[in-house]
């Protein structure tokens, strides 16, 4: 379960990383990847939260606990490199394939007779968990939708911290200390932790091997701003390895600073640009086209748009300054889809006339303009098929277009809905228990 050769094939992903190709097909199941002779960290096949597992010689401090449907692969790969009591475990965030493998220790240390593992968690986790219950169904749609996972089922019960900190934490346990830091970003219950004597900062999904996810268009608001100051803060501590929340970690203070002053950069060039856009009294539509990102840094293998994408990015910064409204009177109280597709249909003569300029715009590649046409025409008469095939071949293109699962998962979705209004079941989509992340 030791794998020494993973670690390796981490360190060539330096040059070229593509998740599924040069990490993903080389995991099998979860693995223990080693830091030193008492640190090291789990990856689990699939887009699952990384483990990282801390020997104090007194007992083990473990980072996230996997996902509900990894916990006993990540337990089994626990117990091949200790078998110390389990005594801590730190969520990084309150995400499902970082913090729900919990109850499995819990199990194990009851069955042996010892006290349950201390859980440790930024103080909004338990906020997160009471809006993950009162959202259920909604978290089912968004993320069945986001990840093409059909049957998609919310967990009903969670695993909340026994001690919660606000902004920092000093953990003593054994020998060690570990520092735990908060810090906003894709969630505002992150926690990064600093092991001062390994030079080792585990990260969470401040780090995930792809552009941030600070955008995602269908989740809860996140922070672009203070996650490029706490990965700052990491720099500011001269790490010399770096666990991240997916995917490798890194080795070398080199490569460590230059992967947090990267990303944190992305980060900074997004959220400057789109406030001074705001401050210029410029709306959306106009800060959307104008931003700019410094040449080459998407092309850096950690900062890979597949996940979220940086336009997603500035409307989450323009929502966190602005609210929702963007700068359009005519969308501040619009008027219903249905009741404006059904006007333009009557100027234009009709949905087919809709629908024919939709299939111009995409024989044209103008993919945005066609998804625009082809939506008012099915919305503009529901029954149409012929407006419906469009639809779906619009969506399929603009899916197969984009880089950033989000989108991708989105677009496929309406194409669906067209395909199964024409009778065709459509992208069938991943099995229901697949998990990724948030």
């Amino acid at each position: 379960m030791i794998n020494e050769e993973l670690r390796t094939i981490g360190d060539a992903c330096w040059e070229r990383f593509d998740f599924g190709r040069d990490w993903n097909r080389h995991l099998h199941g979860s693995q223990v990847i080693p830091i030193n002779d008492h640190l090291a960290y789990i990856a689990s096949k699939g887009v699952v939260g990384n483990v990282t597992v801390l020997n104090t010689g007194k007992g083990l401090v473990v980072f996230d606990s996997g996902s509900r449907n990894t916990a006993a692969a990540i337990h089994k790969a626990i117990r091949a490199w200790s078998d110390q009591p389990i005594r801590h475990v730190v969520y990084t965030h309150g995400h499902l394939d970082h913090a729900f493998g919990t109850p499995l220790f819990d199990q194990e240390a009851q069955q042996a007779g010892e006290p349950k593992p201390e859980v440790i968690g930024q103080a909004n986790i338990r906020r997160r968990f009471e809006r993950y219950q009162n959202s259920a169904g909604w978290n089912a749609r968004i993320n069945g939708r986001q990840f093409k996972v059909a049957g998609f089922h919310w967990p009903e019960e969670y695993r909340y911290p026994d001690r919660f900190y606000e902004e920092q934490m000093i953990l003593e346990c054994g020998d060690c200390q570990v520092e735990l830091n908060h810090g906003m970003g894709e969630t505002d219950d992150h926690t990064w932790s600093w092991i001062a004597q390994d030079r080792t900062v585990i990260t969470g999904d401040f780090i995930i091997w792809a552009a941030p996810n600070a955008g995602n268009p269908q989740k809860v608001q996140r922070f672009a701003h203070q996650w490029a100051q706490a990965l700052r803060a990491m720099a500011a501590k001269k790490p010399e390895v770096l666990v991240p929340g997916h995917g490798p970690a890194v080795f070398g203070a080199d490569r460590v600073a230059t992967l947090l002053d990267d990303t944190a950069t992305f980060l900074e060039t997004i959220h400057d640009q789109t406030l001074e856009g705001m401050n210029q009294g410029l709306p959306l539509a106009d800060i959307v086209q104008q931003v700019t990102l410094p040449e080459g840094l998407l092309d850096r293998p950690y900062l890979h748009p597949t996940y979220d994408d940086p336009e997603f990015l500035i409307r989450n910064v323009w929502r966190l300054y602005g609210g929702w409204y963007d700068g359009n009177p005519a969308h501040l109280k619009p008027a219903h889809p249905d009741t404006l597709s059904g006007a333009l249909a009557e100027l234009c003569g009709g949905a087919q006339a809709l629908t024919q300029a939709a299939a111009r715009h995409l024989d044209q590649g103008d993919l945005r303009l066609a998804g625009h046409l082809s939506e008012m025409a099915v919305r503009a008469e529901p029954d149409n098929q012929e407006a419906h095939r469009v639809r779906a071949a619009v969506n399929q293109e603009r899916a197969k277009a984009e880089t950033s699962l989000m989108a991708r998962g989105i677009f496929t979705d309406a194409a669906n809905a067209s395909l199964k209004a024409l009778g065709d079941d459509g992208d069938p989509g991943y099995p229901g228990r697949r998990v990724g992340i948030g």
